[in-house]
């Protein structure tokens, strides 16, 4: 498989990406696709006014087609009890209204047609007549993460019926106004798991052999052509499953053939399944890491008798500059991008318009999107709060400026000033350090995470467009504060030290201190195995260059990553100033709980799994830290014995503190319980002036913040004080 050959992209030309297209009978003013997501609006019992307000956006924004998320072609096909089915609990009402927003904006909409096969979570749910939900598989083989559930083997009249209820589900999109359907053959669910010999074990019509295991995928999509042949139809396809022993790159590539004379517009091509051990949507996967299968599939395409099939990749793109470089050769006819249009509504008019500097940037944490939907909470965005949450707050503009303070210039403080410059207060920003970004300025600095400095960009480049005034530099007090009018306290945290004899020597360090300034040669030990303590094992042991980094993840997992995509986020440590090191040299530990503690559920494995690939060694159940030494840290280990381990540095990630505090945290707090309590001197002072304010994020709590909740609430608190 050869990687996507593309010439070099010009900045600021989106020559290709802005160029109109056709997709069956839609005509498309640029060649992006919001992917599909699955949101749990699709539910909401508010006639469709979050769905639609969420749909309305991002097609205002410059999304040209919006898939939505998967919409269960029967009951059993639900994913889980967030999933709709046409026709079932206000479900058409709901989806009318979002097509309507959506076609207001000048854009077109797709039905995802969905059925999650063995992948579905049933536990408690009934079906409309009341029935406990079946769940329903090619075979009668269980997932991990299925609970202990078997799935029951569909019969041959089940199949059938199956197909119709596609068929009749694309019926009912037509119905209710959706320019087309897309059917959802990837990432494992039931029709993946019909093309797959893990998942096939049949020895019928619809398995046995691979031509009888795609017969159920071409079935469905005669059945759908048919049901509306004057709706574009296209087809979400498996590039490839990253399952040992599944669908070989030959059987795929039978499959497209099977496929193409049946009516097809489109195949957007997915990437792996959910149980897959190979990492393919957190950030440490490199930009653009898939883009050779969709090359792959679309040279099938193009070789074929119907070369006008377009192919659409997808995965692990973030930047509009990502897709010009996968477009040029005319070899892709678009891309969709999923969790960047979370991430920032106006994608695309910003990028279209030149103006990459404003792009809010998806920054591949999954913790608010991903990790919330496989659970079954409402899906949003860490570095877009609003996300999910348009009708809760709107983006129209006051009716009443305000002069609006935020103390701190972290992520949290970002979050509220951004909101409240948008929507015409006016903005001061009072950062007591030199720079922006806080946490997310550090967190720029580890392997994998340069995208979060494009948050900071982000957020100070429409300050700036917006009037915003920023201190950098300097800390507010309660005389700069006195005649505000709305005071967001976000002041965030600081590392924690630890009480260990020897933990002044200066071979010890903070993370911060690790991360911004290096570590020399030597071993390294780091206390607090968390979240921060593995990201800073990572950053000590990981390449800051993507291409070397895009390199080994290729190598590491068999693949053949793309090169055709751009950076634009350069490392502010220069590579030069790291001080790369074997992973033998580094050990990380931790008293209690899982390493990685912190990180989301979709990611963490992927974190630590990159850490033992490197060779670095985890010490868990640690005692005690009895003592630093020059070259050794004494710890007392879980069996109680006395263990030295080498330690030319030790860097101490033992949790956070926050930045503000002077002994008031045992004052009582009397005011809005829901705002924290007094942390310095300031916040008395804004309490004896009588000034309205909040403290959010890890000003209130630093104990267990994160920084979805910190955005969350920073977004939450400047909607009080400054509707």
């Amino acid at each position: 498989m050869s990687s996507v050959a593309t010439a070099p992209v010009v900045p600021g030309s989106l020559r290709t990406v802005a160029s109109p297209w056709t997709l069956g009978p839609l005509h498309l003013p640029n060649r992006v696709v919001m992917g599909s997501m699955h949101t749990g609006l699709e539910v909401h019992d508010d006639g469709g006014a979050g769905m639609a307000a969420f749909y309305r956006e991002r097609a205002a924004g410059g999304a040209a087609c919006i898939i939505t998320g998967g919409i269960a072609v029967n009951d059993e096909a639900r994913g889980g009890p967030d999933f709709a089915v046409f026709g079932v609990g206000g479900a058409d009402e709901r989806f009318r209204a979002a097509v309507q927003a959506v076609h207001d904006e000048g854009s077109t909409i797709l039905a995802q047609l969905f059925h999650a096969g063995r992948y579905a979570l049933a536990a408690g749910l009934v079906d409309r007549d009341g029935r406990p939900q079946r769940v329903v598989a090619p075979s009668a083989l269980p997932w991990a993460a299925a609970r202990g559930v078997v799935p029951t083997a569909m019969t041959a009249d089940e199949v059938e019926r199956t197909i119709e209820d596609f068929a009749e589900a694309a019926r009912s999109a037509r119905a209710i106004g959706f320019d087309g359907v897309e059917i959802m053959a990837s990432e494992g669910y039931l029709i993946n798991q019909f093309q797959s010999p893990l998942t096939n074990l049949r020895d019928d019509e619809w398995g046995g052999s691979p031509e009888r295991r795609r017969r159920f995928t071409v079935a469905v999509v005669r059945a759908v052509r048919a049901a509306v042949p004057e709706l574009a139809v296209t087809i979400r396809l498996s590039g490839a499953d990253l399952m040992p022993g599944s669908s070989t790159d030959d059987d795929v590539d039978a499959l497209v053939h099977d496929l193409l004379p049946l009516g097809l517009d489109g195949i957007s091509v997915g990437i792996g399944w959910h149980e897959s051990r190979t990492p393919t949507v957190q950030a440490a996967v490199p930009h653009g890491a898939w883009l050779a299968y969709a090359a792959r599939i679309a040279r099938v395409v193009r070789a074929s008798a119907h070369p006008d099939v377009r192919v659409i990749a997808s995965n692990r793109m973030t930047d509009l500059r990502d897709g010009e470089a996968v477009l040029q050769d005319g070899l892709l006819d678009a891309v969709a991008l999923a969790r960047p249009f979370l991430a920032d509504p106006a994608l695309v008019s910003r990028s279209v318009a030149g103006r990459f500097d404003l792009v809010n940037t998806c920054i591949g944490c999954n913790q608010a999107c991903l990790d919330r939907s496989i659970v079954g909470q409402p899906v949003s965005c860490l570095v877009n709060p609003r996300a999910g949450r348009e009708i809760a707050f709107p983006a129209r503009p006051t009716t009443e400026p305000k002069r609006v303070d935020v103390v701190g210039g972290g992520p949290a403080g970002l979050a509220a000033a951004v909101d409240a410059a948008r929507r015409g207060h006016t903005v001061t920003v009072w950062e007591a350090t030199g720079r922006l970004g806080g946490q997310f300025d550090l967190a720029a600095l580890v392997p994998g995470k340069e995208d979060y400095a494009a948050t900071v960009r982000a957020a100070r480049a429409e300050l700036d467009q917006r009037g915003a005034t920023i201190h950098l530099g300097r800390r507010a007090t309660a005389a700069d504060l006195a005649d505000s009018d709305a005071v967001v306290v976000a002041a965030g945290v600081v590392p924690r030290a630890v009480d260990v004899p020897g933990a002044d020597l200066p071979h010890v360090r903070s993370y911060e201190q690790a991360l911004r300034e290096g570590v020399p040669e030597g071993t390294v030990a780091i206390i607090g195995g968390g979240g921060i303590g593995v990201d800073t094992a990572a950053f000590l042991v990981e390449s800051p260059d993507e291409e070397r980094r895009a390199a080994e993840f290729g190598a590491r997992w068999d693949l053949e990553v793309s090169d055709a995509v751009v950076g634009d986020v350069p490392q502010r440590l220069p590579a030069a100033a790291r001080t790369l090191r074997p992973g033998h040299d580094v050990t990380v530990l931790r008293r209690s709980g899982k390493f990685g503690q912190g990180i989301g559920i979709t990611s963490r494995w992927v974190a630590i799994g990159r850490l033992r690939d490197a060779g670095v060694h985890m010490v868990g159940g640690v005692q005690e830290y009895l003592r630093i030494e020059p070259g050794v840290l004494w710890i007392r280990d879980e069996h109680g014995e006395e263990q030295a381990v080498p330690a030319d540095h030790v860097v101490v990630c033992a949790g956070q503190e926050r930045a503000l505090s002077d002994g008031h945290d045992a004052t009582p707090w009397t005011g809005d319980e829901a705002d924290g309590r007094p942390t310095d001197g300031l916040v008395p002072g804004l309490q004896d002036a009588g000034v309205p304010f909040a403290v959010v994020g890890g000003a209130r709590d630093a104990r267990s913040v994160d920084a979805v909740r910190a955005t969350s609430e920073a977004l939450e608190a400047v909607r009080r004080l400054a509707p």
